[in-house]
């Protein structure tokens, strides 16, 4: 959700801002722009379509100084007016990520000055806000003075019109992050923006404000103290967040499964048993305390969740709760301090469930676990444990390979407090570790059924609405599936348990109506199969993914997708995987934006 560049340098950084916008491109947007500092003013360019758009527009701009963004529409309709960067008198500029709170009152105040606003946006006030204290000619001051009076969360970058080679950058709830390059520095959302610069990388802190020159940067935290923060050198690569041969990103992180489980469970599979530690150094000493499970996610995250309910109360015999993020912490709830609150997200800067883990640690809540991708996120910064999926990037908006890795180590969480609480022997904790190690190559056995899905997506063309089914722990795999279908076909889907059919959904039934059904062949296969049976007798089309051995064979009006074995408990992580296939091709038919869906950003970094 929205992404910021910068830099500066002794050459023309225009190159580099338009670079790093196409690398945060599938976070979302619908507008974009960038500024440049050339002969003591600003040379701005903004754009309402792609940045590939703003880079014709801006080939024959020149400026040793610059930054830029992409916007995803908060307050003001998507326009160019709207497009950051804004600026204040041709004096300063700003990009900005997150949300002003209190815009309108101090959109009234600046009014009063004199400022003249020219966007709908609460942006704006920002700029104005820097130049009022900008007098004295100092921009961290003048920076640091505005950032006092806001109310929200940001991520800015701020540049001088009569300051050629300084830009000064701030984070307070939305991430940032700083490049060291050779006598050049950048700022950047994500570092995918600065693999084509440098590896060299300064996570800023909440509530950090840095100064950056050509030769050095100086970091000043919340208090205005001058701080050290580590460098850090990324592990990412070019390759990782390059399309290669699939035509989509999609297409791509699907594929690579296989590989992120098996990065994610290398030093558990290496090894002969389970141990606490792999959360944590502090886990061998939490885990035994712990009473309940509490788990904070938003959407597919939560969905994850939701099959760990299952696993964590049928494996490990522990209470446990999931509950969406945005909702938790607007309610009052009972807390109990025995309680292990787990929070999942992709980008680990996910707004809502950062709030959410904020609540819970304000409420009493001590224990806390961190299941995410990205090492030097909040989340994990924030939590005492923390289990990272090794996923590698995840650049398409519908999230693919991060929800089967955090289903993996919700089960790993599993089985360690299983072990723990004395319901899982030798014997079991091997077959378990066993089927573990089996997994990538299982799911390799699912994408060899791609042509199969890419024909059976055919049949959705034309369709406008479609039903998920699923029982157990394969109903939230079923609403993954739904998800998954709406975000990138945007064909209306829903999900339901299928003993629910009964109570509702069957009056939507009819030949209009694609009835989706995970069939996996565990103990309420039967129960099911009667499901499908009432969907039948009602002429509705069913399209049903079935495990081998259950004995459900096609007829006119049901499609079978035959899945190459059956995985026990690991089974909702391989009927994850051709439900993803069936929404990226049923997205190819209906001819749609796939990595970059309408109105979605990829990291929600607002509430």
């Amino acid at each position: 959700m929205c992404g910021i560049v910068g830099a500066v340098a002794r050459r023309n950084v225009v190159p580099i801002l338009v670079n790093g916008l196409l690398r945060l491109e599938y976070r979302g947007y619908d507008s974009a722009g960038l500024v440049v500092v050339h002969d003591a003013q600003l040379d701005r360019v903004r754009s309402t379509g792609r940045v590939a758009e703003l880079a014709l527009k801006s080939s024959g701009l020149y400026g040793e100084l610059g930054i830029a963004h992409t916007r995803w529409a908060t307050h003001g309709i998507p326009s160019e007016r709207n497009a950051h960067p804004h600026v204040s008198r041709n004096l300063i500029s700003v990009v900005h990520n997150g949300i002003i709170e209190n815009y309108e009152v101090l959109r009234a105040e600046l009014t009063e000055q004199g400022y003249e606003f020219t966007s709908d946006t609460d942006t704006e006030v920002i700029a104005h806000l820097i130049h009022s204290h900008y007098a004295q000619g100092n921009l961290r001051v003048a920076t640091q003075m505005a950032l006092a009076q806001l109310v929200g969360a940001y991520a800015i970058a701020v540049v001088a019109a009569d300051n050629p080679h300084q830009f000064i950058a701030a984070r307070k709830g939305s991430p940032l992050l700083l490049g060291v390059g050779e006598s050049e520095h950048y700022v950047a959302s994500d570092m995918s923006a600065l693999l084509q610069v440098t590896k060299n990388v300064v996570y800023l802190e909440e509530g950090d404000v840095v100064e950056v020159n050509l030769a050095n940067y100086r970091i000043f935290d919340a208090k205005g103290n001058a701080v050290q923060r580590p460098l850090h050198v990324s592990e990412l690569d070019n390759d990782s967040v390059e399309l290669g041969e699939y035509q989509h990103y999609m297409q791509k992180e699907i594929h690579e499964q296989p590989q992120a489980l098996a990065n994610t469970l290398e030093a558990v599979c290496n090894s002969q048993s389970l141990v606490p530690g792999i959360f944590g150094a502090e886990a061998a000493g939490i885990f035994p305390q712990v009473e309940s499970i509490l788990i904070l996610a938003c959407g597919t995250s939560n969905h994850a969740g939701q099959v760990a309910r299952y696993w964590l109360e049928e494996i490990a015999g522990i209470p446990c709760g999931v509950e969406v993020a945005s909702e938790y912490r607007y309610r009052t709830s009972v807390p109990n301090p025995k309680t292990l609150v787990v929070t999942i997200s992709q980008s680990g800067e996910t707004a809502d469930t950062l709030a959410a883990l904020n609540h819970a640690k304000a409420t009493g809540h001590s224990f806390t676990l961190a299941i995410c991708n990205v090492p030097e996120s909040a989340i994990v910064r924030q939590s005492k444990l923390r289990f990272l999926t090794r996923a590698g990037p995840e650049i398409g908006v519908a999230s693919t390979k991060a929800f089967t890795t955090q289903l993996v180590v919700l089960f790993l969480l599993t089985l360690v407090l299983a072990k723990l609480r004395g319901r899982l022997d030798e014997n079991r904790e091997q077959q378990f570790l066993q089927e573990l190690r089996h997994l990538p190559a299982a799911v390799q056995k699912v994408l060899a059924l791609e042509p199969q899905i890419a024909e059976l997506a055919k049949h959705f063309a034309d369709k406008h609405h479609a039903l998920f089914l699923g029982r157990g722990m394969h109903f939230p795999i079923a609403a993954e599936g739904a998800l998954k279908l709406k975000e990138i076909s945007y064909i209306h889907a829903e999900a339901y348990p299928a003993g629910e059919l009964k109570h509702g959904p069957l009056a939507l039934v009819d030949r209009d109506m694609p009835v989706v059904s995970v069939a996996p062949n565990d103990a309420l296969l039967e129960k099911l199969k009667s499901n499908l049976q009432e969907v039948k007798a009602r002429g509705g089309e069913l399209y049903v993914f079935a495990d081998a051995n259950t004995h459900i064979k096609e007829a006119d009006g049901i499609h079978i997708l035959q899945m190459p074995e059956h995985a026990g408990f690991l089974s909702p992580i391989l009927h994850t995987v051709p439900l993803q296939l069936l929404a990226y091709y049923v997205a190819l038919q209906k001819g749609t934006d796939v990595d970059k869906p309408r109105n979605l950003a990829k990291s929600v970094t607002v509430e």
